[in-house]
């Protein structure tokens, strides 16, 4: 299991670059500027010393422009090449980033195949609002999506508050309700600090919420609670998210549920009573697709949404069924329908059971009375 310190740990590496080219820097910093300091000087002492420079002759002004020219390319040149690798640096530490918060799926996780799929809105961002996992507990396995209002550095550090409460949680709450309650405190900590660091007056709310005209009261997240059992059986927390989509072996598609969900984490306080819904059993031969708004809300050229019932009743048809054939075939035309540039984050994750048994004993949980 990756714990909330660790994962901290990975993305603080992360994010201060600290990696194995480290020791390449002083090298780096003296080409930087040994180069252009080379390329002027040579230009310089050209205009300074060559007698040619100091000519007004037709033929002494073409050599002249063609050294200033060679000069100006060859500056030009080491500020692309520069910026390619101040690029491959960004990039790296983007994927660091990315594996510490939405760490890849196995192929497997507890006895059901996933397949899973996060494109940020913003191209020159790896991570995006949306945020999901996927753990094998005791309980069965246990799966979080979540949607964060808006993009950016705050949402990422929301993404990473919540689902490092999470990896930790699941493991030892013993019922689903005091996993979002425990997320719901995470992200309450998580926003004050913030406002605390965002606000003009030190130690403004050292204790309670953000202030109400503070950027920072109005975000929150969505939040898609699961928790598949050993024997099947499907338990959902649902907090504003999209109910996933249940797609059984005779080819049909339908909402897994059609609850009211709670209102999104952050704005409103948590009910005292969490009663988990029944959403019945994941059949062998059945899977989930969970999804966030991004998908369903996507729009192409004239305005029309994506038909996601359409496109996945179009994508279980297909055999054999697996989960990445669902998960390629819907990413595939959603694609299409937004010309590769979605105006939110999409995330797409599909959970099948095909047979195994789900879940594993990795050990005791710690059982709380549930109000």
């Amino acid at each position: 299991m990756l714990t909330a310190s660790r994962a901290g740990t990975r993305l603080r590496t992360a994010l201060e670059g600290k990696d194995h080219h480290a020791d390449r820097r002083p090298a780096r910093v003296a080409l930087a500027l040994g180069l252009p300091t080379a390329w002027g000087a040579t230009a310089l002492t050209y205009k300074l010393v060559c007698p040619l420079a100091q000519q007004d002759g037709f033929g002494a002004r073409i050599v002249t422009g063609a050294v200033f020219f060679a000069v100006g390319t060859g500056l030009m040149l080491h500020v692309r090449w520069a910026l390619l690798r101040e690029l491959r640096q960004a990039r790296r530490t983007a994927g660091a980033v990315r594996s510490a918060l939405l760490r890849p799926l196995p192929a497997r996780i507890g006895g059901l195949a996933t397949a899973a799929v996060q494109l940020s809105a913003d191209r020159a961002a790896a991570v995006g609002g949306d945020l999901y996992e996927v753990i094998a507990t005791d309980k069965g396995v246990r799966v979080v999506m979540g949607d964060v209002r808006g993009h950016g550095p705050a949402a990422i550090g929301t993404v990473a508050a919540v689902l490092g409460c999470f990896r930790e949680a699941v493991h030892d709450e013993a019922e689903l309700a005091w996993v979002l309650r425990r997320l719901d405190r995470a992200l309450a900590r998580h926003l004050r600090e913030r406002a605390r660091s965002q606000s003009p007056v030190p130690g403004a709310h050292p204790e309670g919420g953000p202030a109400p005209d503070s950027p920072v009261a109005e975000e929150f997240v969505t939040v898609l609670l699961l928790e598949i059992r050993r024997d099947g059986e499907v338990l959902a927390l649902n907090c504003g998210h999209p109910w996933p989509y249940l797609l059984t072996a005779d080819g049909g598609v339908r909402l897994l549920c059609d609850a009211e969900p709670l209102p999104p984490l952050g704005p409103f306080p948590l009910p005292a009573e969490l009663p988990a819904t029944d959403c019945g059993s994941l059949l062998p031969g059945e899977a989930l697709f969970l999804h966030t708004d991004g998908v369903q809300d996507a729009r192409d050229a004239h305005g029309r949404f994506f038909a996601l019932p359409a496109v996945l009743a179009e994508a279980v048809r297909t055999r054999p069924l697996t989960a990445r054939s669902v998960l390629r075939a819907v990413f595939a035309q959603l694609l299409r329908h937004t010309r590769g540039r979605p105006a939110d984050d999409v995330t797409l994750l599909v959970l099948g059971n095909d047979g195994c048994r789900v879940g594993h004993q990795p050990g005791p949980a710690v059982a709380r009375p549930v109000t």
